[in-house]
């Protein structure tokens, strides 16, 4: 575990952050106005995924760059994409280029995307595998410049042995796909130090009909990959329930939609039920653009007086009060 200590962690990533849809798939021009953006609006953090987009270091640094203050986080880096060599010391480069402004996320991904990659690994035992990687990572040598605070390490955890091991080995756990009550067990499970970062999807739309045009994708993708799933099936949902995009039931249970209101009050529930930190992931139909979003969801959780004008120069949406 880093020496920034779990208070100093909450602090750099704040209580609310963006993980990163529709501009991590953007330009590397794009991305850095959209990131330079968000951390204008008032955002904690951004969290960006790896799966088969940019690679998780190099996603960090395009983003460290184009910022000054945001703390950015891999959301996950994939432990079957490198060495353990590799992730510790990519961890190091970036801590020490950008102190304090890093956070290293990894997790064991799952089989379908392992496949799409062409990685040939059979994860049957994935606690092990990340129990044996953490140890690998931290007896790693390392001979360049080492950052003066090493990278906090948050492990992308579901079940409740991952999260022990987050909790004894690492600096927290990041969950992914979660209703409120998961948050409330992982808390507990977890203890009162180390962190818990909640990714919360996010759909704006009056009618449960339109968000679900737009989060059904979201949830079809997501839902299946078996740890998702098994995870669901845990909390009580049937199997009927997470069939295609999921019931009803589920989609409410899992995306937040509706007005600026509604939504916020969803992230509200997630760090009252212990999150420390909520990521939101805007869910959006093209056109329209994730950082227009985030700027009125900025207003409505109190992170800036009103919404500016984007460095893109694209208008922000009309206010949710009218």
């Amino acid at each position: 575990m880093n020496s920034l200590g779990s208070d100093g962690l909450r602090t750099r990533v704040g209580r609310l952050g963006v993980f990163l849809g529709g501009l991590a798939l953007a330009s590397a021009s794009d991305l850095r106005t959209g990131v330079a953006d968000l951390e204008e609006l008032g955002w904690g953090a951004v969290w960006c995924g790896e799966a088969l987009g940019r690679e998780a270091f190099a996603h960090a640094a395009l983003i460290l760059s184009a910022t000054r203050r945001l703390a950015v986080g891999t959301g996950i880096a994939n432990i079957w994409a490198r060495d353990a060599a590799a992730m510790a010391n990519g961890a190091r480069t970036l801590a020490e280029a950008w102190p304090g402004r890093f956070v290293l996320g990894v997790g064991v991904s799952h089989r379908p995307v392992l496949a799409a990659r062409g990685t040939d690994v059979d994860v049957q035992r994935p606690v092990c595998a990340m129990r044996t990687y953490l140890a690998q990572m931290s007896a790693t040598e390392y001979r360049a410049p080492s950052p003066r605070v090493p990278a906090p390490i948050v492990l992308a955890a579901l079940g409740p042995r991952m999260l022990d091991l987050a909790g004894a080995h690492a600096d927290g756990a990041l969950t992914y796909l979660v209703p409120v009550e998961h948050t409330r067990w992982a808390r507990v499970r977890l203890g009162p130090r180390p962190l818990l970062a909640v990714e919360q999807a996010v759909v704006l739309a009056g009618v449960l009909a339109e968000a679900r045009v737009i989060g059904d994708l979201h949830l079809r993708t997501y839902l299946s990959l078996p740890a998702y799933r098994q995870n669901l099936l845990r909390l009580g949902f049937s199997a009927a329930e997470l069939e295609g995009a999921g019931s009803d039931r589920l989609f409410d249970a899992l995306v937040a939609w509706g007005d600026h209101r509604q939504v916020m009050n969803r992230v509200r529930g997630q760090l009252a039920a212990g999150a420390d930190h909520v990521a939101v992931h805007v869910l959006t139909a093209t056109p329209v653009p994730e950082t227009r979003i985030l700027a009125e969801l900025s207003v409505a959780a109190g992170l800036s007086p009103r919404a500016p004008r984007l460095a893109s120069g694209e208008p922000s949406l009309p206010s949710a009060a009218g």
